[in-house]
C-alpha cells in the first residue's frame, strides 16, 4: 500500500502551514454560507399532517415538541426489508447525546419515513437506535419537502400554531454532516472511496461497495 513521502519536520511544518491557510479560507466561506443561512426568507408550511409514531398519531406540529425549531431527516423508504445504506450510516453516524443537546438549543430532532411504522421499529431495534423515527406513510409529507423517493434534511420554524420551512438540503449537503466522514476526510487515505481525488495507488472502493 502507497503512503506519503517522508520529509523532515521543517519540511512538514511549511506543507501543515499552507493546507491551513487554505482550510481557514473554508472556515471563512462557511461561516458566510451559515450567515447566508440565517438570514434565508421562509416558506409557510402545512402543520396539519399526522405522522405514525409510538406513541400514537403526531402532527407536524406536536412533532416540535413545544420547542421552537425542527429538524427533520427523510430517510428513504425502498421498500419492505430493504434499507437504504446512505440513510442507514448517516443515523448510525447520529450521537446519541445529540437529541439532548439540540433541544437544549430549542432544536428538535427527529427522523421520518414513509416506510410503516412497525418496519421503522424492527429496523431500530436491528441498529440499536434510539433517536425519535416516526413513519410519514399514507402522507404527502416526503414529496412536498422536495424528497419525493429520496432523502434530505429539512429545518422547519414554530410562530405559535403556524409552521415554516427555513431550508432543506440533499446529497453532499447531508453527506458533509456525517461524522466518520468528517473524521476520515483528515486522514491520510480519506474515505477509501473511488470518487475521491487520492495520489496513486491509495487504498479505494465503491461507496457502498
Amino acid at each position: 500500500m502507497e503512503k506519503p513521502p517522508i520529509v523532515s519536520a521543517e519540511e512538514w511544518q511549511l506543507a501543515r502551514d499552507e493546507l491551513l491557510k487554505a482550510e481557514k479560507e473554508v472556515t471563512r466561506a462557511q461561516d458566510a454560507l451559515a450567515a447566508r443561512r440565517r438570514r434565508l426568507p421562509m416558506v409557510t408550511f402545512d402543520s396539519g399532517y399526522v405522522f405514525d409514531t409510538p406513541a400514537g398519531a403526531r402532527t407536524l406540529l406536536d412533532l416540535f415538541e413545544g420547542r421552537g425549531q425542527l429538524v427533520v431527516y427523510q430517510f428513504m423508504d425502498i421498500g419492505p426489508d430493504h434499507y437504504c445504506p446512505g440513510c442507514t450510516k448517516f443515523t448510525d453516524n447520529i450521537p446519541v447525546t445529540a437529541p439532548a443537546a439540540l433541544a437544549d438549543s430549542g432544536v428538535t430532532w427527529v427522523n421520518v419515513s414513509n416506510m410503516p411504522l412497525a418496519q421503522i421499529e424492527a429496523y431500530k431495534a436491528r441498529r440499536g437506535w434510539t433517536i425519535p423515527f416516526v413513519s410519514s406513510h399514507g402522507t404527502s409529507f416526503a414529496e412536498d419537502c422536495g424528497a419525493g423517493g429520496g432523502f434530505m434534511l429539512s429545518v422547519f420554524l414554530r410562530d405559535g400554531e403556524d409552521v415554516h420551512r427555513t431550508y432543506g438540503t440533499t446529497s453532499r449537503g447531508v453527506d458533509r454532516l456525517v461524522f466518520t466522514h468528517s473524521i476520515l476526510d483528515l486522514t491520510p487515505y480519506g474515505r477509501q472511496e473511488d470518487w475521491e481525488d487520492s495520489p496513486s495507488g491509495w487504498p479505494q472502493h465503491p461507496t457502498y461497495g
